[in-house]
Order: structure tokens, then C-alpha cells, then sequence
């Protein structure tokens, strides 16, 4: 399913657009360029962090796999330079993100519920990022996590850098919620998370800036960006995303870009300014990412494409509504 939905919207894109896929240009090992994962185990990259440790090396995942492995990929080459295993947890469901903290902590994202299962709860794991970049075991935290309103469908995952405190985004067509989690995790007990605000978004994954104070959320065919001011946020404007099954999203290690990640073996992360100086000392614009006007997810400058993604969103909906109804009864 998840592997049809990226060729809907490819198609769609080149018939009603004209347009050729993009080529992504060879990374230069900064994290700063557009890049292809060339690893053919990685076929459902569905979230995306840069190292904090390694420059040039973003992590990701499968949303399901083999096993609990995280993947270390170099910007420069596309080409994996570590497998970790997660040892002590427990057989994954549906991994959809990743987000590095405080301290060189990795957490992931075990919170998917793609096929409406429901789930009473759900799991984040949390191991500390390896200083040396070998495939190699590292034993991991399982935290549960249950929601104050019930289980739900979630892809965005997001600690923040100062505080380490843990958020989700969940996934609803027609926009969805921030839940804040404790202010510690703790391995005993359960982890309640609360809604606290909206998000006007079908969020596939989000990232903080590496000084916490702006959020970028993307989704299938636009994005936003906020202003965090402490939790409460404030819409500042919209980011334009590449055409496709969009799944990920993290800021470069220094704050000056953004970049998007699609699913699908040998997906290409794409690199564009990161709005509002991406939280970091260096001057960058928002002109690369920060669309101007518009309104719905989209909410691209250029007509042709607007037309091109709400017909993708069309097509998309459709193969949703027939998933739906083929889904077996549980």
C-alpha cells in the first residue's frame, strides 16, 4: 500500500506537471545537499534525524522491518555507514519517527497505527547515539505511552533540544493535535500524553530547530512552520515539499536547512533553506522553503503544481477509500 501511494503521486505528478523526476545532487558530507539513500534494506525510510555527533550522517528506519534497526547514512555518499540493532524491546509495530535530544539521546517512534488497529498503547524507545559509526547492538529504553483521549494514528515524533521533554503529532486527514508528554519518561508505569494544541496538518513527521524555537511539520503536500513560544504555537508560515509519498522531515546539524525525505527504495532526501534562519547563527532565509500565499496543504507559488498536488490528494483518497473498504474486519 504504502509502496503504491508513491507511485499515485510520481505518476500523477509527471502527467499533470510535464515534470521529470528530480535527480538529487551528490552530497558534500555536510548535511547541507540533497541526497539518495542507496541502501536496498532501507526501503521505507519513514523518519529522519541528523547526528548530533557525526557531521553528515542522518539516521533512519523502516517504518517495519526485519528487526529494530536504525540506520546511519551518510549525506555525501547516500550510503549506510552503520546498522544499529535496539536490543530490550519488544517486537516493533510501526516505527514512523526519529528525533535526537539532549545529552546525544535517540528516540524512536514506535507509534504508527497505519492499519486501524488501535492500539491501547504505544512505545518510544531511547538509547544514547553511538560515538563510534560500526554496525553494532545497543540496549534501549521501552517507554509506554498511552494518549488521554484514546488511541490514534500518529507519524511525528519530536523531543525538544533544551528540554528533552517528548511530543507526537497525530495523524488526522483534517488536521490534528500536539500531545505533550511527562516531563521525565519513565520505564515504569505508563506515559500519559495530553493534547495541548492544534496543528492545522495531515502530519507525516515534524523536527524542532536546533534551539527549540521553531517547529516544522510536513505532510504529504505542504507543510508549516511555527514559532514554539513555549508550546503554544504560532503559525509563521508554509513550506513547499517535494511531490510524492512524503514521510520525513529533520533540520540539518547547524540549523540552515530543512530536509525532506520520501519512502521508497532509493528515496532522496531533499535539501531546501530552513525558514526563519532555522534557529541558528547563520543567516539563512526562508525563500527556499517558505511558500507565499496559498491556503490548504499545498500552498505552493506555482499554479500548475497546486492543480498537480490536490489531483495527487484526489487519487490518494480514493486509494485510501478502497483500503478501507478491502481492510479485513478485526
Amino acid at each position: 500500500m504504502r509502496a503504491l501511494l508513491g507511485v499515485v503521486g510520481a505518476c500523477a505528478l509527471l502527467v499533470l506537471t510535464g515534470a521529470a523526476p528530480a535527480v538529487a545532487a551528490d552530497g558534500d558530507g555536510k548535511g547541507d545537499q540533497d541526497f539518495t539513500i542507496e541502501d536496498s534494506r532501507i526501503t521505507e525510510s519513514s523518519g529522519l534525524a541528523a547526528s548530533h555527533q557525526h557531521p553528515g550522517i542522518y539516521w533512519t528506519h523502516n517504518d517495519q522491518d526485519t528487526g529494530s534497526y536504525l540506520y546511519a547514512v551518510d549525506s555525501g555518499t547516500g550510503k549506510t555507514v552503520a546498522r544499529i540493532t535496539l536490543a530490550g524491546v519488544g517486537q516493533q509495530r510501526d516505527v514512523e519517527a526519529i528525533s535526537i535530544g539532549p545529552d546525544n539521546q535517540i528516540y524512536v517512534g514506535d507509534i504508527g497505527d497505519n492499519d486501524g488497529v488501535s492500539w491501547p498503547y504505544v512505545w518510544i524507545y531511547q538509547l544514547p547515539e553511538p560515538k563510534k559509526l560500526v554496525d553494532q547492538t545497543i540496549r534501549a529504553k521501552q517507554y509506554v505511552v498511552k494518549y488521554t483521549d484514546g488511541s490514534r494514528d500518529a507519524e511525528s515524533m519530536i523531543v525538544h533540544p533544551k528540554t528533552g521533554r517528548v511530543y507526537i503529532i497525530d495523524k488526522q486527514e483534517d488536521g490534528g493535535h500536539l500531545y505533550e508528554g511527562p516531563a521525565k519518561l519513565s520505564t515504569s508505569g505508563t506515559n500519559v500524553f495530553k493534547p495541548t494544541t492544534a496543528v492545522d496538518l495531515w502530519a507525516t513527521d515534524a523536527a524542532f530547530s536546533p534551539d527549540g524555537q521553531h517547529l516544522a511539520v510536513r505532510g504529504y503536500f505542504g507543510g508549516i512552520w511555527y514559532d514554539w513560544n513555549g508550546g503554544d504555537l504560532k503559525k509563521e508560515g508554509r513550506l513547499s515539499v517535494p511531490l510524492g509519498q512524503g514521510e520525513s522531515v529533520s533540520y540539518s546539524a547547524d540549523g540552515t536547512k530543512l530536509m525532506l525525505g520520501s519512502e521508497g527504495e532509493g528515496s532522496e532526501v531533499v535539501a531546501q533553506d530552513a525558514p526563519g534562519g532555522g534557529g541558528s547563527s547563520g543567516s539563512s532565509s526562508g525563500g527556499g522553503s517558505s511558500a507565499q500565499g496559498g491556503s490548504g496543504d499545498g500552498g505552493g507559488g506555482n499554479g500548475t503544481v497546486k492543480v498537480g498536488a490536490l489531483a495527487v490528494a484526489a487519487v490518494v483518497a480514493v486509494v485510501f477509500g478502497f483500503r478501507r473498504l478491502l481492510r479485513p474486519r478485526r
